[in-house]
């Protein structure tokens, strides 16, 4: 069995998968507007989106559990997906699991990123990922992705002959 590693969600290691949306990022600039009553954190990163435009959505997601066995993943191959934590449980972090590969998911490029609160991901399209993985509970978010996904989701299921892989954040690093 393969127990994934849990790192800090950080611009630097998560940069080949897409972005990091958060406040406290020094390579973006962040300037006052509104006379001065709002902080805006400018271009933190593109929407990618071929053919069918961008949408805004609102994704409620339950938690798998955790340790979780990592099955699948999917990926958009026509526009990138952001998820940012909305309403109640905003501050509960989440998780984020990612991998490389061309027509599959490469499991030794396998990474998981544990979500500090307030921060988001933008995931590059193309990038193979796991659904949201919440801590517990519910967990909204805004989501900011091409329209008509039906026509950019490809899923990849893991087949029962490879090694099991985990995703146990109990586990020290």
């Amino acid at each position: 069995m393969k127990t994934l590693i849990v790192e800090p969600l950080s611009q630097a290691a998560f940069a080949r998968f897409g972005d990091v949306l958060d406040t406290g990022r020094d390579d973006h600039p962040a300037y006052p507007i509104n006379d001065g009553f709002t902080q805006r954190y400018h271009a933190l990163s593109s929407v990618e989106a071929k053919g069918d435009g961008v949408i805004i959505s609102i994704f409620e997601t339950s938690s798998f559990g955790l340790p979780l066995t990592v099955k699948m993943l999917e990926r958009h191959p026509f526009g990138s997906q952001s998820f940012t934590p909305i309403g109640t449980q905003a501050n509960a972090g989440f998780f984020v699991v990612v991998a490389e590969g061309d027509g599959e998911p490469d499991p030794a490029t396998l990474r998981a990123f544990e979500a500090a609160p307030g921060q988001g991901v933008n995931v590059a399209a193309g990038v193979w990922h796991h659904p949201n993985i919440v801590k517990a509970g519910k967990q909204q978010f805004l989501v900011v992705d091409r329209a008509d996904p039906a026509t950019n989701l490809e899923e990849f299921f893991f087949p029962e002959e490879w090694e099991e892989i985990r995703l146990d954040p109990s586990r020290p690093n």
